[in-house]
């Protein structure tokens, strides 16, 4: 090849870091022990903030606070939206007042969609209603005042609105007693026994986070009896991960295998939830020979772990094993949320090397670009990841409950407010359910790699930008030749559809997108059967022009029903004619079956 071509360049000629996705500091060195000391005192400081950083908070009411200091027509559009939501108030109260009009008419104000707290039919009565709808009025006004102003940060002011978003949350009238006639009508009709369980729940909980206890599993709720029960066996094992593959169910399977790479910021039985609604055994029913990955759960030992570790001695080290289980077989590759960004690394890696073992590759609710990352990048700048990374230094990882906690403030109004309501006011003990057991069964993440994801990906988004290298080699997503199945979810706020629609943007390859109904987790565990889903599918040929997000969902009509068939039939066309089940696990090749699935990493706390 020459030399000067651009596409063999390594990333050190091209002036960047030739490590896979390269970090800021992540270990402390004697030599600088005065840097040592602040970061120390920042990994503490951390602790109190649950992470976030003060000075990415200052910064942004700053940066709002001055360029609405000198717009005075923005104060003036402020001033008249104040007195437009006072008039509509006003008209509203007024209507309420008129006997047999208190329900009469269509309140001026709405919550969001996906705001469920005042879903009560009561709220719609005066004077819940006045106060229901003073709070709304209160929360749209806030929310234009935090549009982003001319010459502000675009991320600030977003922050800001999120900020402001947080902090009236606290005063919803739906919080106290006094204010919510859900809460009002329990407390009468239980004589305050409500009450009662509710500070008997708050107890119990404040008792079990001090100590730091995990709850124990619900009964009909445990591990590889109830849940992640699909048979199988671990066939091999390292450090950081175990591959389990999955007993046939079928008398004939298809030649080519399937591998199923989770994220690594959750347990892998999302996809092996109970068995109705199990991806994996539903797969597994469809004729195919299943292996997944199940990450072990980091501890601080395990700190310098890193991003190049789980492609190297993940993915492909599960590939190999794949290919040794099933030899001579092209691989069907599966890839979850960050699992689905970590297979694109290393399917680009393997295409820039000539490596073509995988058969096709599916996307489920995966991000390869990061420009536009939904809600998430509101936790992510330079003073942000900074201040993580002391933090991680401090304890060796990212705690499960310091990114739990983050994923549940984008959802604020139910995942915090509305459950507090229930179980400390309403007296309601949580109702468990499969996917809330595995929500609250959370992993850690090591130092070194969440650092390098969060600068490299998110940060940085070098991977579609032709700044990220492999073993000090730039890889290309468009290297990738191999047929792409992508999903998206509709309502997805992790990773948001239009954001993973951009995979088309950056390959060149075969593409079958599918748009799915519902959110992150509900969108993908999405089974035959399962009331109220739809889903959008579209092809693109190879070569074929661009279209843009909203003219693909406006041109591409709703179907009634699940999309596991419509992957089914995908891979079905990609695949050879049913052939005996190969054996579980290559005990002459290094990979004899080592226990029954889900193994024992699942099981780590």
């Amino acid at each position: 090849m020459n030399k000067h071509d651009p596409d063999t360049r390594t990333a050190a000629a091209d002036g960047h870091s030739t490590n896979a996705t390269p970090a800021g500091p992540t270990e402390a060195t004697p030599d600088h022990p005065y840097q040592n000391l602040d970061r120390a005192l920042r990994g503490a400081l951390a602790h109190f903030t649950a992470g976030v950083s003060p000075y990415a908070t200052a910064k942004a009411w700053t940066d709002w606070a001055i360029h609405l200091s000198r717009a005075p027509g923005r104060q003036l559009e402020l001033a008249e939206r104040a007195a437009s939501n006072t008039h509509k108030l006003w008209a509203h109260a007024m209507e309420s007042m008129i006997p047999g009009q208190q329900e009469a008419g269509k309140p001026p104000f709405a919550p969001r969609s996906h705001d469920h707290r005042f879903t009560d039919p009561d709220w719609a009565k005066p004077p819940f209603s006045l106060w229901q709808q003073g709070f709304l009025a209160a929360q749209d006004w806030w929310d234009h005042a935090a549009t982003e102003l001319r010459g502000m940060d675009p991320k600030n002011a977003e922050r800001t609105r999120f900020m402001l978003r947080q902090l009236l949350d606290t005063v919803s009238p739906s919080n106290f007693p006094v204010t919510n006639p859900e809460i009002l009508r329990e407390t009468v009709r239980s004589n305050g026994r409500n009450l009662m369980r509710g500070g008997t729940n708050a107890l119990r909980d404040f008792v079990k986070d001090a100590a730091q206890v995990p709850a124990p599993e619900p009964e009909g709720y445990e591990v590889g009896t109830d849940l992640a029960c699909t048979p199988g066996e671990v066939v091999y094992r390292n450090d950081i991960m175990e591959l389990i593959q999955y007993s046939p169910q079928t008398d004939a399977v298809h030649p080519e295998p399937v591998l199923i790479v989770p994220a690594w910021i959750m347990k892998y039985y999302i996809l092996d939830l109970s068995p109705h609604n199990s991806l994996i055994n539903w797969l597994v029913g469809q004729g195919y020979t299943v292996f997944a990955i199940s990450w072990c759960n980091p501890t601080a030992d395990q700190s310098e772990l890193s991003l190049e570790d789980y492609r190297k001695r993940g993915v492909m080290a599960a590939l190999d094993a794949v290919r040794t289980i099933v030899p001579d077989q092209r691989v069907h590759a599966c890839g979850y949320c960050l699992g689905g960004t970590i297979l694109s690394i290393a399917a680009a890696t393997m295409a820039r090397d000539g490596d073509d073992r995988l058969a096709s590759i599916t996307f489920l609710a995966a991000q390869t670009d990061f420009a536009e990352a939904g809600e998430l990048l509101l936790f992510v700048d330079e003073s942000q990841v900074a201040f993580l990374e002391d933090m991680m230094w401090d304890q060796g990882f990212l705690e499960q409950e310091q990114m739990a906690g983050a994923f549940r403030a984008l959802r604020a109004e139910d995942l915090i407010w509305s459950r507090a309501v229930r179980r400390y006011l309403l007296g309601e003990e949580d109702m468990p359910t499969d996917m809330g057991v595995w929500n609250a069964d959370a992993t850690r993440m090591p130092a070194r790699m969440h650092s390098e994801y969060l600068r490299g990906l998110f940060l940085e988004n070098r991977l579609t930008a032709g700044r990220f290298a492999v073993e000090g080699r730039v890889i290309a997503l468009r290297d990738i030749s191999a047929p792409m199945f992508v999903v998206g979810t509709e309502t997805d706020h992790i990773a948001p559809w239009r954001s993973v629609y951009k995979t088309k943007l950056f390959t060149d390859t075969d593409m079958r997108f599918v748009l799915t109904s519902s959110g992150h987790n509900g969108g993908i565990v999405s089974e035959p059967g399962h009331p109220r889903r739809h889903y959008r599918v579209g092809h693109r040929e190879p070569g074929a022009l661009y279209m843009d997000p909203d003219t693909w969902l406006a041109r591409h009509e709703p179907i009634e029903g699940s999309w596991w068939p419509e992957w089914a039939d995908w891979l079905h066309a990609r695949s050879g004619a049913p052939t005996t089940p190969p054996p579980m696990g290559a005990s002459e090749a290094r990979y004899p079956p080592l226990g029954p699935a889900p193994g024992t990493y699942v099981l780590q706390k």
